[in-house]
């Protein structure tokens, strides 16, 4: 007989959580990110639970999930944990390793409540303009920051971008999102003219002869890392005067913010964002909301 939450015996739950992780990887094809994002979020719950035999059930999840509110966890991410345990779960019932899913019995944080943070434009124009174009890693810099704001891309997917992703004549981009999911966005004049002086100017400098199938590079010649890009987006960020929680984040967020602002539509920001549901792209909704109420004012005769 199928196996209830709870019962599964002691040290299982590492096998468990191996297991379905592989699963994620050859079954769904899953990106590295969200590979290692499921299997800390899976260790944590395990860590939490070794003085326990087996899986915890409702009673176990609840304290758990008490736990991650205990530790100031942000709702984001106690919202991004709640989703690996419903998928953990969902997974160990539909393989017959458990009775009945007790994830149903956790209610979600109200993430949404705060506004995602972004830039006003005079804030982003001295961004993009903190760079140094009289170096070689200041044209990059520029063309990497124009690229962010003018595509919102995540910042592994503008790690990630080669050369022959970019066609300059028709002004698009082609990108590799979750889930090994590919998208195709538009990219403005500006940025490519970014791109266009970085190319002649900066990368040849940055590779010395050498070859590179990644458009941005590092004075070595490698692919630039997610990391060394938050810490030159943190450079550059104090530079320009933004000196608190300036992160790749906030330039995808300022890039849909600006977006809804001049008119674009909910539909074509998720899939320039390369969100899979609306509801992600929802969040966003404050700005429609506003421009609606603005429209109503300047507009109705008796508003």
């Amino acid at each position: 007989m199928p196996k209830t939450a709870g019962q599964t015996a002691p040290g299982a739950i590492d096998r468990e959580i191996s297991e379905f992780v592989a699963f994620c990887r050859i079954e769904k094809g899953l990106a590295i990110n969200s590979l290692q994002a499921y299997a800390r979020d899976l260790r944590r719950l395990a860590a939490h639970e070794a003085a326990r035999e087996g899986l915890p059930g409702k009673e176990g999840l609840l304290r758990y999930v008490d736990s991650l509110y205990k530790a100031g966890l942000g709702s984001r991410s106690i919202a991004r944990n709640l989703a690996t345990l419903r998928n953990f779960y969902a997974y160990l019932l539909r393989e017959g390793r458990i009775q009945a899913d007790p994830t149903r019995y956790l209610a979600a944080p109200r993430q949404w409540q705060n506004i995602p943070k972004f830039l006003n434009r005079k804030q982003i124009d001295s961004l993009l303009d903190a760079p140094d174009p009289s170096k070689s890693v200041g044209l990059r810099d520029r063309a990497m920051l124009h690229t962010l704001y003018a595509t919102g891309l995540r910042v592994s997917e503008l790690c990630a971008v080669q050369g022959m992703d970019l066609d300059s004549q028709l002004g698009i981009l082609k990108t590799t999102g979750k889930g090994g999911k590919q998208r195709i966005v538009p990219i403005g004049k500006t940025a490519l003219a970014a791109i266009e002086d970085y190319l002649r100017d900066g990368r040849p400098q940055l590779l010395k002869g050498r070859g590179s199938r990644f458009l941005f590079v590092t004075a070595r010649g490698g692919r630039l890392t997610r990391q060394a890009f938050w810490a030159l987006l943190g450079a550059h960020g104090k530079k320009a005067g933004i000196f608190h929680d300036l992160t790749p984040h906030v330039i995808r967020h300022t890039f849909a913010t600006h977006l809804l602002e001049g008119g674009a539509d909910l539909r074509s920001v998720q899939a320039m964002l390369g969100h899979a549901d609306i509801s992600t792209t929802q969040i966003y909704t404050h700005v429609v909301r506003a421009r609606l109420r603005k429209t109503v004012d300047e507009h109705h005769p008796r508003a």
